[in-house]
């Protein structure tokens, strides 16, 4: 058995965004030296891991280089060099998600294919190399409007998606990769985080219900467990754990669904890290998923992914029309609700819809605590001086 804790092993992280941040929160606890690399010196763990080094995480050298440091890999966001990783792994470095994996999950056409292969229903879509193709499909009424564009590759926190209604939202996209997908009639959004470590130990967190932005496509608030039947849930259940079986997975998966207004589950997409949809898991469960995500890389036992109580998540982002030195107004107002504890991801400079912090409301009761959601919504405003 490796000793991990307070000792010489090194564990490495892909990214040092805020995911990485609240990692570091469970390492420290268990006293692991963490390294971090990402591109950004001024990244939300620049200040706070025990190493941290700048480094393009597309770049070959830089991810095999910081590799050789460490003595078993992870990351934080999954647009990674993977002939590194996959050379890294040949020469004998632990890494979790596996390469393999990443390869599936980094693009979205591979990810749908991944679906179809193995009978996981999804939505129907197509694929197309560039936009002129797409806009060729258009004309000879292969695709129709309303339909949804996703670029295949590096789109995330709702960049990368757009429901395409007429000509104005076709000539508007980029020229590049993606895929289509039919527009599904959904009841609710829904997401399973799966844990999985080496020797097996397989534990499903309670299915969660997501609440979007209608402009920015953004989650909103993150409800758990989801307002939702059993039966519903336990479909949702299934399906996240039947993926993460045919990926033969080791980490944490996050699965994201639509139950459709037939009550079918149909897939989204997956990530293959800790994730937004988790983040209520740190007041509200036994065992947070950064906690989890320790456990199922370092094949430890498996924490309780049970709910000690009813938790949601409100997501703070940048003000529209707001950009530069970031403040919290009303933060002290939010601070006076039981229940309630912000989460500051450390990004000095705020944007428009840039993901800044999160907020978790928790109570016995899930109506109320979403009563309370709101109102945190509503009171606390991320602004620029």
């Amino acid at each position: 058995m490796i000793n991990y804790f307070s000792s010489d092993f090194k564990l490495g992280v892909l990214g040092g965004g805020q995911l990485g941040r609240m990692l570091l929160a469970e390492t420290q606890k268990l006293d692991i030296h963490t390294a971090i690399l990402d591109g950004n010196k001024n990244a939300p763990c620049a200040a706070i891991c025990d190493t941290f080094v700048v480094g393009d995480l597309l770049d070959f050298d830089a991810v095999y280089n910081f590799g050789k440091t460490v003595d078993l890999l992870t990351i934080e966001i999954e647009n990674v060099n993977l002939d590194a990783l996959d050379k890294l792994e040949s020469e004998g470095l632990p890494i979790y998600p596996k390469p393999k994996d990443l390869r599936i999950i980094q693009s979205k056409a591979r990810q749908k294919n991944f679906y179809i292969d193995h009978k996981i229903p999804t939505a129907p879509f197509s694929h197309y190399a560039y936009l002129e193709e797409l806009k060729h499909s258009y004309e000879n009424n292969i695709v129709t409007f309303p339909f949804v564009w996703k670029a295949a590759r590096f789109g995330y926190d709702g960049n990368g998606v757009k429901i395409v209604r007429n000509i104005a939202d076709l000539e508007s996209l980029p020229n590049v990769e993606c895929i289509t997908e039919q527009l599904i009639p959904f009841k609710n959004e829904l997401a399973v985080i799966v844990a999985k470590n080496k020797a097996g130990e397989t534990k499903t967190y309670p299915v969660v219900e997501m609440e979007f932005h209608p402009e920015a496509n953004q989650v909103e608030y993150v409800i758990c467990p989801a307002r939702i039947a059993n039966n519903v849930a336990k479909k949702a259940r299934e399906t996240a754990l039947h993926i993460a079986e045919k990926l033969d997975f080791i980490g944490l998966l996050a699965v994201e669904m639509f139950q459709t207004t037939t009550d079918e589950i149909l897939v989204n997409e997956v990530a293959p890290r800790t994730h937004n949809s988790g983040h209520y898991s740190i007041e509200a469960s036994y065992t947070s998923q950064f906690e989890q995500h320790l456990r199922a890389i370092l094949n430890l036992p498996l924490g309780n992914t049970e709910s000690k109580v009813a938790g949601i998540m409100v997501n703070l982002v940048g003000a529209a029309g707001f950009s530069g030195e970031v403040i919290y107004e009303n933060i002290e107002e939010i601070l006076k609700i039981d229940g309630v504890t912000p989460h500051i991801y450390g990004k000095k400079e705020t944007r428009p819809f840039r993901k800044m912090g999160h907020v978790t409301i928790v109570n016995k009761d899930i109506d109320k605590a979403r009563v309370i959601a709101q109102e945190v919504k509503e009171t606390i405003k991320v602004i620029a001086k």
